[in-house]
């Protein structure tokens, strides 16, 4: 090599350092092979093409390769008939989508009941729990058509007056009724006569006058606080009653206690009636001087013109003394 193509050489080589100093030998450590100008050759089989500021080499295919994995594929812009999320925006307003129609069906007797007259259906109107119905004390004026599967009616504290006989039709499943606290002065005479399950009839607080008939199937009957007279009650309308256990009648107008008694009750609460006398078969059987009538131990006369004292022979056959003056 000639003494003027070192000298080329050695220029470029400090122009070259100076401007890259990531190529300059740390200080105090030369590197005297690097900076050899004996071995430098500026034919040497470099690519200059591929040559950075930084003296690194770089192949252009790894470069693409790498180009391609960590390239994000451009956006496709939406199409021209379509509205963006910006445009809703920028216009105020965001696009609704249309709700299906919604309808409410209450005519399902087997979830809510038939409908009253009040134009509900009885079981949102009150309260349907099993086979209970319970309409107490939410201003009702007459019975509601109940379910077919009702078993208990409660329909007390409401202004119900009159009871038809269409009240408790085809309801044969009914056992018991609760019309506790209504203002009830009349019923017709064969209300209750098809119910044949029913147990329980609990009519206290009314104004009636007259007991209608009942089933002979009757278990529970109350008619406290009304204004029943004797006459209203039918002659030998118990006697026929196996079931019947409890009876209450206390605060009417009866004149005499109503007779036969089934050998099956167990309660007779009469006081605060208009009863004067007692017959010796009232509770006993004047043919049968053995006979013990043994379920009944709750007698209530307590409240009458009567002194149990001069009717003795009416209540030997008791095992426990009526309540009453003396």
């Amino acid at each position: 090599m000639s003494l003027q193509s070192q000298m080329l050489a050695l220029v470029l080589v400090f122009v070259f350092m100076g401007s890259c100093p990531y190529m300059a030998a740390p200080p105090g450590e030369p590197d005297d092979e690097a900076f050899d100008l004996e071995n430098y050759d500026l034919n040497n089989e470099m690519d200059w093409e591929k040559l950075d500021l930084f003296g690194n080499i770089y192949e252009y295919d790894d470069l693409d390769q790498e180009f391609e994995v960590g390239t994000v594929a451009p956006e496709t812009p939406p199409p021209a008939n379509e509205h963006t999320a910006e445009h809703y925006e920028a216009e105020g307003t965001l696009p609704t989508p249309p709700l299906a129609p919604v309808t409410l069906d209450f005519k399902g007797p087997d979830i809510f009941g038939p409908e009253t007259g009040l134009g509900m259906p009885i079981c949102l109107l009150c309260v349907c729990i099993g086979g209970s119905v319970y309409c107490d004390d939410i201003g009702l004026d007459q019975i509601p058509v109940l379910p077919k599967d009702t078993t208990h009616f409660y329909g007390r504290f409401n202004k119900i007056r009159h009871v038809k006989n269409t009240d408790f039709i085809n309801l044969n499943k009914l056992q018991s009724i609760d019309l506790t606290g209504n203002q009830i002065s009349g019923m017709d005479e064969d209300v209750f006569r098809s119910l044949l399950q029913l147990q329980e009839l609990l009519l206290a607080d009314n104004n009636l006058q007259v007991m209608p008939e009942l089933p002979i199937t009757m278990k529970h009957i109350d008619l406290r606080n009304n204004r029943l007279i004797s006459h209203g009650v039918h002659s030998e309308g118990f006697k026929d009653m196996s079931q019947l256990e409890f009876l209450y009648m206390s605060n009417n107008n009866l004149d005499y206690i109503p007779t036969p008694l089934p050998l099956s009750l167990r309660v007779l609460h009469l006081q605060n009636n208009n009863i004067q006398s007692l017959h010796e078969d009232t509770f006993c059987n004047l043919h049968d001087r053995n006979f013990i009538r043994s379920n009944l131990e709750d007698i209530r006369l307590d409240g009458n013109p009567l002194n149990i004292n001069l009717f003795a022979k009416a209540y030997v056959c008791l095992p426990r003394l009526p309540v009453g003056s003396q």
